[in-house]
C-alpha cells in the first residue's frame, strides 16, 4: 500500500497527537477520534487530550508482517488502558518481546511506522514504550 501526502494530511492530528473525544451525553472518552460515539450514538462530542500514560492489559506478538514492516518483526501490539481508562490499541516500541506483560506500565512516543519506497515518504505515528521510572535521587 502506498502513502500519499493528502492521506498523511489528513491523518495527522489523531496520528501524531493522543487526543481523543468525549462524549458530552454519556461521558465516555474514545481513541481514535470518529464523528459519533461508538457507546451512544450522540454526536455531541468535543476534543479532549488523553493522558500519555497507560497499563498494557493484553498484547499480542506478530510473528509474520506484512512487507514494509518486516524489519520490526517480531512486532508487538498492545491494548492499553489510559490513566482516565480510554482504551488505545497501538505497538509496542523500545522493548523485547519477552519482556512485555500484563499490568506493564507504558508512555505515549512518537515513532517511525513505515517508509514507502517508492515516493521516500515517512508516516510517523504513535506507539507505547515501557515508562521510564524516575531516578532515585533525581529532582523534579
Amino acid at each position: 500500500m502506498r502513502l500519499s501526502p493528502a492521506m498523511l494530511w489528513r491523518t495527522r492530528i489523531p496520528r501524531y497527537r493522543l487526543v481523543g473525544r468525549e462524549c458530552l451525553e454519556c461521558g465516555r472518552r474514545h481513541y481514535p477520534p470518529r464523528p459519533v460515539c461508538p457507546h451512544c450514538g450522540s454526536r455531541r462530542l468535543r476534543d479532549v487530550v488523553l493522558p500519555r500514560t497507560g497499563t498494557v492489559e493484553t498484547y499480542t506478538v506478530i510473528y509474520t508482517v506484512m512487507e514494509g514492516f518486516r524489519d520490526r518483526a517480531p512486532h508487538v501490539i498492545a491494548l492499553v488502558r489510559l490513566d482516565d481508562g480510554t482504551r488505545v490499541l497501538a505497538p509496542l516500541t523500545d522493548v523485547d518481546p519477552s519482556g512485555v506483560s500484563t499490568g506493564m506500565r507504558v508512555e505515549a512516543t512518537l515513532r517511525r511506522i513505515r517508509v514507502d519506497g517508492d515516493t521516500g515518504l515517512i508516516g510517523y505515528g504513535l506507539s507505547f514504550r515501557p515508562l521510564m521510572e524516575p531516578r532515585q535521587g533525581a529532582s523534579k
